[in-house]
């Protein structure tokens, strides 16, 4: 592939991964700039019909009905549509069929986050990295230590995505033992040094239910050995020998009420339960809710995606959209974990592992797929052109070698 296709893949996918919209240098929407020349120059030859109708027609209405009806957010419904609608115009125009350009774009998103991973630690033991960060993000900094991130919210999704991705990987494909290990332990310095509770609960959820499919009675063994290595790297490695650095541990002495996710959750559902039907069919808004509750009193939600979401659309409109929008995704899952151990398979097995935990981390965060979270979005769609490719190309077998399907 030529350079120059190569670079605006990776500003495209840097603006996607870290949410970089609108800035004081890119007065237009950076992914609409580098997105532009790939669905139009270099996008794949031959007559591509759109795939994503349907999806984008069910995430359309979701975040109309969220951000428009229920939060007055005109601007932040156009940005998550613009950032949503150009990743399916990126899969379906540019990638297209071509298994190579897929492969390429994900090598690629995953090593930005890598590289995010890396910054993070740097952030560490050098303050004057923040000005970096700024410079990347084109914003002021909120919240150090951190990666390429405003806050360490987003910067969780990234690692969500990374450490279920990075481990599953290397398992799947089979490498060798000491990779896997290796991995293993640079995904734990990334949790543990970027102080993410709920991403690192992610990732072991997420590695358990693999080990527990892929390897059913030998799962045992195989856990016994991660928190072995796990134990001895934390305790060896981790704990005492980081300079005194913050981390996964030391937040919890930070914490106020603000941070009491047990206690936002209790709250939310207590306003949920007032108005079951959803805040938009009651004419309520966040603020008419929670200005006498002294944990909501600046504004704070229940840090649940998906709670929010229910309270504002109700069980009806909110649980039927939800499976509107998941459904192909998990639809895959299934069909993927049935044959979990098929080489053909292995590259879904680890989008969708990747995609189900940050799924995940979302019960613990507010940004996913409607706010245009930039790996949520990458995830849902590559998940989804993966099967498209792999569907042609076995009913182009089919057509080459009629007498094998027959």
């Amino acid at each position: 592939m030529k350079l120059p296709v190569i670079i605006c893949v990776t500003l495209y996918l840097f603006s996607l991964a870290f949410g970089v919209f609108m800035t004081a240098f890119f007065r237009i929407p950076a992914p609409l700039i580098f997105c532009f020349p790939l669905i139009f120059i270099f996008k794949q030859q031959g007559e591509t019909s759109f795939l994503y109708a349907r999806e984008l027609l069910w995430i359309g209405i979701a975040v109309f009905l969220y951000s428009v009806i229920g939060l007055a957010d005109f601007n932040g419904f156009a940005a998550n549509m613009i950032c949503i609608l150009l990743c399916a115009l990126y899969f379906n125009y540019f990638v297209g069929d071509n298994l190579q350009r897929l492969k390429l774009s994900i090598w690629i998103f995953f090593a930005l986050l890598t590289f995010s991973g890396v910054v993070m630690v740097l952030n560490h033991y050098y303050g004057k990295i923040d000005g970096l960060r700024a410079l990347l993000m084109g914003d002021e900094v909120v919240q150090s230590p951190s990666g390429i991130a405003l806050t360490q919210f987003t910067f969780g999704y990234q690692m969500a995505a990374l450490c279920s991705f990075a481990f599953i990987f290397v398992c799947v494909y089979k490498k060798h033992f000491l990779l896997v290990l290796l991995v293993l332990m640079a995904c734990l310095l990334f949790l543990f040094l970027g102080m993410q509770r709920s991403a690192f609960v992610t990732f072991a959820l997420v590695v358990f239910l693999f080990m527990l499919l892929n390897y059913r009675i030998k799962a045992v063994i195989s856990i016994a050995i991660i928190l072995l290595a796990s134990f001895l790297f934390f305790n060896y490695v981790l704990k005492d020998n980081l300079g005194g650095a913050e981390n996964i541990l030391t937040k919890n002495e930070h914490n106020d009420a603000s941070n009491d996710r047990s206690g936002l959750a209790m709250e939310n559902l207590r306003i949920y339960t007032e108005y079951p039907f959803g805040l938009i069919f009651y004419g309520k808004n966040w603020g008419d809710v929670i200005y006498r509750d002294y944990v909501f009193s600046s504004g704070i939600t229940s840090h649940n995606a998906y709670l929010m979401f229910f309270t504002y659309l109700g069980p009806f409109a909110g649980i039927g959209l939800l499976l509107a929008i998941y459904y192909k995704p998990i639809q895959l899952f299934l069909g993927a974990v049935r044959f979990i151990r098929k080489k053909e398979n292995a590259l879904m097995i680890c989008l969708c592992f990747s995609f189900i935990g940050i799924c995940l981390n979302a019960l613990s965060h507010n940004p996913w797929l409607l706010s245009a979270d930039g790996p949520t979005v990458f995830l849902y769609f590559s998940i989804l052109q993966l099967h498209h490719i792999q569907t042609r190309e076995v009913a182009e077998d089919a057509i080459l070698n009629p007498y094998i399907y027959a």
